[in-house]
């Protein structure tokens, strides 16, 4: 009985993506504020006569003075999204050894000689023995 040995090799390349997303919020606040102020002055004279032509005159100026603040603040949101695409490659050699037996073998002694023959020898140098 022969064997016949048939080695298959393949190659397999994977590809592996990955995404990354960095989200950065960046919130700028500004606020604003006005003042009024407002015055309003107010004179009162008075004037009182007596009898014998005498005249007194009292005068009475009254200041109000109003301050109205008004703030406004206003509030700015950005939002920064960066992605970010790693791959990764990775290539795998998988060797597959298929190994076919034949009884009776389809194949002569000549046939396999060169493949798995144990016998082999080489031209030229016919039983050659070591030292």
């Amino acid at each position: 009985m022969y064997t016949y040995i048939h080695i298959h090799t393949c190659t397999h390349t994977h590809t592996h993506t990955h995404t990354h997303t960095h989200t950065h919020t960046h919130t700028h606040t500004h606020t604003h504020t006005h003042t009024h102020t407002h015055t309003h002055t107010h004179t009162h004279t008075h004037t009182h006569t007596h009898t014998h032509t005498h005249t007194h005159t009292h005068t009475h100026t009254h200041t109000h003075t109003h301050t109205h603040t008004h703030t406004h603040t206003h509030t700015h949101t950005h939002t920064h999204t960066h992605t970010h695409t790693h791959t990764y490659r990775n290539t795998c050699i998988h060797t597959c050894t298929h190994t076919h037996m034949y009884t009776p073998s389809p194949f002569t002694a000549e046939d396999l000689q060169h493949c798995v023959g144990p016998r082999r020898t080489k031209p030229g140098r016919p039983g050659r023995r070591s030292l």
